[in-house]
C-alpha cells in the first residue's frame, strides 16, 4: 500500500505527517518552511509512495469555512495542478492545534519544549491525519 500525508497549512510553516505504509497510524514527520514545500514533497514523493494528501482545512464553529481559507486555497489550487495524480482530501482541523498542545503536556514535555511552533505544527498534522484514518476504517 502507498502511505498517505497530511499537511497542516500556515502561513510561516507546514506541519507534515505520514502513515505507514499499511495506512494503519499517523506519525509526525517534519515542519517545513511554507516556502519549501513544494520542494519537500516533491523529494518526498520521489522516495515514498504516496497517493492521498489530507489537508487540514480550517472551519468556524458552525462548520463554515474560516477566513484563513484565502491562505490555504490558492495552496489547495497550486497542489491539485502540480500532483493531478494525486487525491486531496480537506478535513476538518478544528482544535487539532490545542489537542496538539495537550498532547505535548500529557507527553511530559517541558514547557520550552511545548513553545517549539514547529512540534506543535508536525503534532497537528499527525492528528489531522488519524482522525481521518480512523473516519475512514471503520
Amino acid at each position: 500500500m502507498k502511505r498517505i500525508i497530511a499537511l497542516d497549512y500556515g502561513n510561516k510553516r507546514v506541519g507534515v505527517a505520514v502513515t505507514d505504509p499499511l495506512q494503519l497510524f499517523a506519525s509526525p514527520l517534519q515542519t517545513v518552511a511554507t516556502s519549501e514545500i513544494f520542494t519537500f514533497l516533491n523529494d518526498y514523493f520521489g522516495k515514498e509512495p504516496v497517493d492521498v494528501i489530507v489537508i487540514g482545512y480550517p472551519k468556524k464553529m458552525n462548520n463554515q469555512p474560516s477566513e484563513s481559507v484565502i491562505y490555504i486555497n490558492p495552496f489547495i489550487k497550486k497542489l491539485e495542478k502540480t500532483y493531478p495524480a494525486k487525491k486531496i482530501i480537506l478535513t476538518d482541523e478544528r482544535f487539532s492545534s490545542k489537542i496538539a498542545f495537550q498532547t505535548m503536556i500529557d507527553g511530559g514535555l517541558k514547557k520550552k519544549q511545548r513553545q517549539d511552533k514547529a512540534m506543535v505544527d508536525k503534532i497537528s498534522a499527525a492528528i489531522i491525519l488519524q482522525s481521518y484514518l480512523d473516519a475512514t476504517n471503520k
